[in-house]
């Protein structure tokens, strides 16, 4: 799967505490990014899971829906409100 590959993922607003407020994330690069850089905490078992799931998914070891349930796992754990994003 590459990086910025849209196909395999529903897009899902984030609302964070701080700046920047709201996040939306749309590839696997937006929510590697966000794992590694703005994500509030890094102690969780989920957190640790996401991020696992997040190296599979770029080597190719996982499906991209495999991370993406990890991922939003992981919104849930960290207390991150995660909206699934309709477009037209």
């Amino acid at each position: 799967m590459g990086w910025d590959a849209t196909s395999a993922f529903t897009p899902v607003g984030l609302a964070l505490r701080g700046q920047p407020a709201h996040r939306i994330v749309r590839t696997l690069r937006d929510a590697a990014y966000m794992l590694l850089k703005d994500w509030p905490i890094d102690d969780g078992e989920e957190y640790v899971t996401a991020v696992k799931a997040c190296v599979d998914a770029i080597s190719g070891k996982i499906a991209p829906e495999q991370f993406w349930e990890a991922f939003l796992r992981a919104a849930d754990e960290a207390g991150i409100a995660a909206l699934t994003i309709v477009q037209r």
